[in-house]
């Protein structure tokens, strides 16, 4: 059966193949099931590497996607689209970006935000994986530094991640991302994005998709979409690991068609 997928609505060219897997349509068991792509959480690999397989099967793609080896870092690495090391030697990076037809970058996530980047000329892509730490290193404005065109004619699209409603972090989050502002409105902009659960100051519920917009417009970015799920919330499409420790991953995927 193949892997159920929701495609992005966004103007991208039609040259831009993009998709997100949902938890229907593959063969992992419980607490995997069904559609799992990771190979980290102690899943069967059989049904890990048969997934996989499925997924490109029913996109058709051009070439098995970049896995990578995500570490909640600001790394990117270039996706060639031939050559692609096993499994087990995944790069270690939470990015990556391409100009070749044929690549395909993917990144996995159950609660971090997937974001997939394109130009308008429909020559330059990449997937990066954001969890709180990497949106607040900086992994989106150096994935805009990677493409050849000014910020202004790219497009984002912002996956599914844990709504804003249920994401509860400490102080000290907010404190992380006001020390790397980038200019005034940007960092009200992030106070914005935080609302106070007690007195203290000591816990607050974030929104991962209006620090992610924040940081794009502060990088001179205009067209972003997406930005309207919440994995935590939604058992049935999504893994969540603030859900379910124990979980799979869905996959963000975008590539050049050839």
């Amino acid at each position: 059966m193949p892997i159920e997928v929701i495609t992005p609505q966004w103007p991208a060219p039609a040259n831009v193949g993009a998709a997100i897997t949902m938890r229907s349509g593959g063969c992992s068991r419980a607490p995997f099931d069904q559609s799992n792509l990771a190979l980290h959480v102690q899943d069967d690999p059989e049904h890990v590497l048969a997934n996989r397989r499925n997924l490109v099967e029913s996109l058709n793609l051009p070439t098995e996607p970049l896995w990578l080896d995500q570490v909640h870092g600001t790394d990117i690495v270039y996706a060639s689209g031939a050559d692609l090391p096993e499994s087990s030697n995944a790069p270690q990076a939470d990015g990556s970006y391409s100009d070749q037809p044929g690549a395909v970058c993917a990144v996995l996530t159950a609660d971090c935000l997937p974001v997939l980047f394109c130009n308008r000329a429909g020559t330059q892509i990449a997937a990066v994986h954001a969890g709180w730490r990497g949106l607040c290193g900086g992994i989106l404005r150096k994935t805009v530094a990677t493409f050849y065109q000014s910020p202004d004619q790219l497009l984002v699209y912002l996956g599914p991640a844990i709504g804003p409603h249920v994401f509860e972090v400490g102080g000290e989050v907010l404190q992380a991302f006001l020390d790397q502002a980038q200019n005034p409105p940007h960092q009200q902009a992030i106070v914005n994005a935080f609302t106070a659960r007690d007195s203290a100051g000591d816990k607050y519920l974030a929104d991962l998709y209006a620090l992610a917009r924040a940081e794009l417009q502060a990088s001179g970015v205009r067209q972003i979409y997406g930005g309207d799920y919440c994995s935590y919330s939604d058992s049935e499409r999504f893994y969540s690991f603030r859900r379910e420790p124990k979980t799979g991953r869905n996959g963000s995927l975008i590539w050049l068609r050839e």
